[in-house]
């Protein structure tokens, strides 16, 4: 009975993110997804039209593809030791019963 309900809560949660992540490339066709740091470029820049940078990148990425394939890829190694820590953690707690 317990394993049921763990595998219905976790197809209905699966579903919602499946159904969250469509949503955006289904609905919102003419969308432009930038990211915060232009935005906010462009908002400084509409208050104050002589704003320069302080500095510039090191390296600029060639390509908005690969800017998003690096910026996943940081997201994924956080995601990664976080999942760890928890699984460590969890993995102790049920070690010392």
């Amino acid at each position: 009975m317990k394993d049921k309900n763990f595998l219905i809560k976790n197809l209905i949660l699966a579903l919602l993110v499946i159904l969250l992540s469509i949503y955006p490339i289904l609905y919102l066709k003419d969308a432009e997804f930038g990211g915060a740091d232009d935005m906010a470029e462009e908002a400084i820049t509409q208050v104050d039209r002589n704003y320069k940078p302080w500095f510039a990148p090191l390296w600029e990425p060639p390509s908005g593809e690969i800017e998003s394939l690096l910026f996943a890829l940081q997201a994924a190694i956080g995601a990664g030791f976080i999942g760890y820590y928890f699984g460590f953690a969890r993995a102790n707690k049920n070690a010392d019963r």
